[in-house]
C-alpha cells in the first residue's frame, strides 16, 4: 500500500492550501504535520530538508519536495490534472499562474497594517472584477466547454475555484456579472472529491 503524502506547514491556509486542494480534487488522502514551534522549523532546516529554508514541504513518492509551484506541477502531472499534451499543459500553467497572482494579492494583504489591508483587499476585489474574472469568463465563452482547458478537469479549474471562493469571502456578490463563472463555480464545486473537501 502506498504511503500517504505528508504535508509540512504552519496551521492555516497560506501557500499549502492550493496543494491541499489539488490532492483533495485528485481524491488523494494526505497527512499533515503542523509546524507550531521554532524548534520544529529549525530541525527541518538543520536536517537540510527545506531546500530554500522555507515551507511548504511535501513528502511523496520517496521525495522531499519544496517550492509551491514545483509541488503543484508534480501533483497535477501525477494525478492526470495537467492536460493531454504540452500545449494543454502550458495553457493550464498560464491560467493557474494568473489565478495565483490574484490569490497572492489576498494573502499578502494579511501582512499589511489595518488601514492598508482594507484598501488592499478592496483593490483586490476590483482587480478580480476588472482583470482576472473577465479573462476567465472569456476563456470559458471562447472555449465553449465545461472546463478551462480541453474538456477535462485540470489544475487550472481547481485553482480558479479556490480563487473565486477566496474573493467571495471579501465580496459575496463578486460574480454577479459573470454568468459563466457562476455556472463554473457550481459545476466544479459539485465534483464529488471537491464537494467532500469543501
Amino acid at each position: 500500500m502506498a504511503t500517504k503524502p505528508k504535508l509540512y506547514y504552519f496551521r492555516g491556509r497560506g501557500r499549502m492550501e492550493s496543494i491541499r486542494w489539488l490532492l483533495a480534487a485528485a481524491g488523494v488522502e494526505f497527512e499533515e504535520e503542523f509546524i507550531e514551534t521554532a524548534e520544529q522549523y529549525e530541525k527541518l532546516q538543520k536536517d537540510g530538508r527545506l531546500l530554500f529554508g522555507q515551507v511548504p514541504m511535501v513528502e511523496i513518492d520517496g521525495m522531499v519536495l519544496t517550492q509551491t509551484r514545483a509541488i503543484l506541477s508534480y501533483l497535477a502531472a501525477k494525478y492526470d490534472l495537467y492536460g493531454k499534451d504540452l500545449k494543454e499543459a502550458v495553457r493550464i500553467n498560464m491560467y493557474a499562474d494568473g489565478t495565483l497572482d490574484l490569490m497572492l494579492m489576498i494573502a499578502l494583504a494579511a501582512f499589511k497594517p489595518p488601514a492598508e489591508k482594507e484598501e488592499s483587499l478592496a483593490l483586490t476585489v476590483q482587480k478580480a472584477q476588472t482583470r482576472y474574472f473577465p479573462v476567465s469568463e472569456k476563456i470559458l465563452k471562447d472555449h465553449g466547454q465545461d472546463f478551462l482547458v480541453g474538456n477535462k478537469f485540470s489544475w487550472a479549474d481547481i485553482q480558479l475555484l479556490e480563487a473565486i471562493l477566496m474573493v467571495e469571502e471579501l465580496n459575496a456578490s463578486v460574480l454577479s456579472d459573470f454568468r459563466l463563472l457562476q455556472a463554473f463555480k457550481t459545476r466544479i464545486s459539485n465534483i464529488p472529491t471537491i464537494k467532500k473537501f469543501l
